[in-house]
């Protein structure tokens, strides 16, 4: 195997046409550039170099060889560049997941921050329930996922930084009497048809579960539908009341109104699970910090 200190050696004797010159520009002893070219011609089983008056030039090995170690160079150089290029974040892939409330309206902004900081990083975004997304961190496939979670999480390899609280507000026909409140009892809900907005079981519906418990009662879901939009829809047509967080109110609908919740005020937690491997990564870092800045004002 030839060593590639030893083909930097060559080619730079090659280039200045003498030992001592090269021994000059790398910072060598002659005696020591010849001992490696000496050592070079061993691994190559012929002769690289031949006197001529009081330089040297290179055999047809040692000009092969001299053409190969300047490619070789440079190959290291630009491995040694991207490789800084990486270490400090300024390319790399970052695979990001995230629910759908988050996607519309938080993670937007941040990902166009992060692209102006770091425009050579690859982004990998897909939208994933949070059940599916903290998965894909635990098993190495995302960087980071933007998931709602309420209750502890102990994982090896994943770290929850928590960014803020979305709270919840009930959504009522325009003509209910509650409506004149600015802000409802939780409990005022007890006997109302409510519209059900999460299509599956999972942290936010556990989240309403267990406000609605603390206040005494259990919903009566009258109507299931699949998202928050469509959820105040039926709500304006007067079919029922709705609880949706303020990162899913989206545009005012026509015929419903919006109010605050109070005893309790139900709030969804809105985590990033982090890949340990990755949270030291410079683009991931200023993700999490953009989320914090760009969020959605929770407390409209």
């Amino acid at each position: 195997m030839l060593d590639v200190r030893r083909l930097q050696v060559l080619r730079a004797v090659v280039s200045s046409g003498s030992i001592s010159a090269a021994a000059r520009n790398l910072g060598y002893t002659p005696s020591a550039i010849s001992q490696q070219l000496s050592t070079l011609e061993r691994e190559a089983g012929t002769a690289l170099l031949e006197r001529v008056g009081r330089g040297v030039r290179p055999t047809p090995a040692g000009a092969l060889l001299s053409q190969h170690a300047e490619v070789v160079c440079a190959q290291l150089s630009k491995a040694e560049s991207e490789l800084a290029d990486l270490k400090a974040g300024r390319t790399g892939r970052l695979a990001i997941r995230y629910f759908a409330t988050a996607g519309a309206s938080l993670v937007p902004p941040a990902v166009a921050a992060l692209r102006a900081e770091y425009p050579g990083v690859q982004l990998d975004l897909r939208l994933l329930e949070p059940v599916d997304a903290l998965p894909q961190v635990e098993n190495g496939d995302a960087d980071v996922a933007i998931v709602v979670f309420a209750g502890p999480y102990s994982k090896p390899g994943v770290e929850l930084y928590h960014l803020f609280d979305d709270p919840y507000r009930v959504a009522l026909p325009k003509s209910h009497p509650l409506a004149r409140k600015r802000v409802v009892d939780l409990a005022d809900l007890a006997d109302e048809p409510w519209i059900n907005n999460e299509g599956v079981p999972g942290p936010c519906r556990d989240v309403l579960m267990a406000a609605c418990g603390a206040a005494g009662f259990v919903p009566n879901f009258v109507m299931e539908c699949e998202d928050y939009a469509t959820a105040q829809g039926f709500v304006a047509a007067g079919l029922g009341i709705s609880l949706v967080p303020v990162l899913g109110l989206g545009a005012p609908q026509p015929g419903a109104v919006v109010r605050r919740i109070r005893n309790p005020e139900p709030i969804r937690p809105i985590h990033a699970a982090v890949s340990t491997r990755s949270r030291d990564q410079p683009a991931l870092r200023h993700l999490l910090k953009v989320l914090k800045e760009t969020r959605t004002d929770v407390a409209a």
